[in-house]
């Protein structure tokens, strides 16, 4: 059984060194005259005295305590944590785009916007809009701009509007994402079959409407099957249609968001197109819109084609096949500095020109495939949320462990013990005792199979020891924890006192 990581200090001895510098020029007492008395501290500082083999033990222990990817299968639903290929890191590691300057002239950076450039148009061939920014650096943060871009268009048209629609099952982040941006979410309810009907659209439609916000396949793991209905109730009241492509892993090569009436979509790189996340970031959230809504995109916009202006040259002296256009009147304004999250930009392109159109097909199609194969695996042992072939994920209830007195909290913990990371556990908030799961593309069958035989061992503890799940985990470095007394109250470890 896994024990606690003692602390660095734990390990100290008083004397031993790990390291030896050589004489220095000047003595700690004279760099200490130079400092104000007040900077100077009366003693050293109390740090712990290890060798080095010692300091990489420990924090190589401490290393392997941490779950990732790399490590095991990571089933959160709607995250999309799928296998990041090595080589966008080594793409993104190419000296020519780390070392680039952000503030270097646009000349001299030809190469990183040549990149950018691309990647764009990729995203627009898949995504079917006709214009693209790359400066959010976060889903969320593509929401915002998103819904700044529908609070400008209808502010232009002489018709501000404040309100959202937003189907009860979203992410969290859409209506905060709203509020934010100064307007006001609106919630619709959805139907038995866990989608979003016209009717109910059509219902809750009055003049102060901007748009609908909807994630596309939901995050019940459904495709929204009225949405070409939902786009023309939507455009006929003058409003604007949203897709949130958190889930867009589930459309690639097979759907075109801008061809079935969305005018506004993001996509997530760190989900989608397999940069790394988690940990907050980093994230890069494009944001796609309709020819209409194209000169309310964040400036600068980048061009292709003419010389550039921005340069200390002249035009004419320095000619730039790329370059960045500053002049937009009705832009709502720049979202991030420089070029967005360009490292990861790079990983996209990196993963979209590997992997090609049949590529990104085969990745939608395989991980609606391996959804649906959990679903019948775990089909016997749970409920199925919303019954019926699923796109990317499936959700499950654990209503009926419930009622032999286990959560879907206990069960995600209990998966602790058996080497996986917890799926997403109590959302969508529509779905008692949900438990959301997304296997994604990259992993294999026997992967899935080993996952969904842990779920259905537990359900049958659940049935013959239902304290040995409520009281899990029991096999990791901390067991259980109070995790609102946790936030709450923060332990935080100081240095020791002398």
């Amino acid at each position: 059984m896994n024990t606690p990581t003692s602390l660095i200090y734990d390990k100290s001895t008083p004397g031993r060194l790990g390291a030896h510098l050589e004489d220095l020029r000047y003595s700690e007492q004279d760099k200490q005259k130079w400092l104000p008395e007040f900077l100077r501290n009366a003693s050293a500082p109390p740090l712990p005295e290890v060798t080095e083999g010692e300091v990489m033990r420990h924090y190589v222990d401490l290393s392997t305590k941490n779950f990732h990817i790399d490590k095991g299968f990571y089933p959160l639903g709607s995250c999309t944590m799928k296998y990041n290929p090595k080589r966008n890191d080594v793409a993104a590691d190419n000296p020519s785009f780390g070392t680039a300057h952000p503030l270097a002239p646009e000349s001299e950076v030809q190469g990183c916007l040549h990149l950018l450039w691309d990647l764009k148009a990729a995203l627009m061939e898949i995504s079917g809009f006709p214009a693209m920014t790359l400066q959010p650096v976060a889903g969320a943060h593509g929401e915002l701009t998103g819904v700044l871009i529908m609070k400008a268009y209808h502010e232009h048209l002489g018709k501000p509007r404040k309100k959202i629609l937003i189907p009860d099952s979203a992410h969290g982040t859409n209506p905060a994402s709203v509020f934010i941006g100064g307007m006001v979410p609106v919630e619709v309810k959805s139907n038995a079959k866990g989608l979003m009907s016209a009717e109910a659209v059509r219902e809750a439609l009055d003049d102060d409407v901007a748009g609908i916000m909807l994630t596309n396949p939901n995050t019940l793991g459904h495709f929204e099957s009225e949405i070409i209905e939902i786009a023309d109730v939507i455009h006929k009241a003058g409003a604007l249609l949203y897709m949130d492509g958190a889930n867009l892993n589930a459309e690639l090569g097979l759907v075109r968001p801008g061809a079935i009436g969305f005018d506004l979509l993001h996509i997530n790189l760190h989900k989608t197109f397999s940069t790394p996340h988690g940990g907050g970031g980093p994230g890069a959230g494009a944001l796609g819109v309709s020819a209409e809504l194209e000169k309310f995109l964040p400036k600068p916009v980048l061009r292709h084609g003419m010389p550039s202006t921005g340069d200390s040259k002249s035009a004419s002296e320095s000619p730039s096949e790329f370059y960045l256009d500053w002049d937009r009147p009705l832009s709502i304004g720049r979202m991030h500095s420089f070029y967005g999250n360009f490292a990861n930009a790079v990983r996209g392109y990196a993963y979209v020109r590997t992997l090609g159109a049949e590529g990104l097909r085969r990745v939608a199609e395989n991980a609606i495939i391996n959804a649906n194969y959990l679903r019948v695996l775990l089909s016997d042992a749970y409920e199925i949320a919303y019954p019926g072939a699923c796109q990317h994920e499936v959700v499950l209830s654990a209503s009926r462990q419930k009622k032999n007195g286990v959560r879907a909290g206990d069960i995600s913990k209990r998966l602790l013990d058996y080497g996986y990371h917890s799926p997403t556990t109590y959302f969508p908030l529509i779905v008692p005792e949900a438990l959301m799961i997304e296997p994604t593309e990259t992993e294999s069958r026997e992967t899935l199979e080993k996952f969904a035989d842990a779920l259905n061992k537990i359900s049958k503890e659940i049935e013959t020891d239902p304290e040995m799940v409520r009281s899990a985990p029991h096999n990791t470095p901390l067991r259980r924890l109070d995790e609102t007394a946790a936030a709450r109250n923060l332990d935080v470890a100081f240095l020791p006192e002398e």
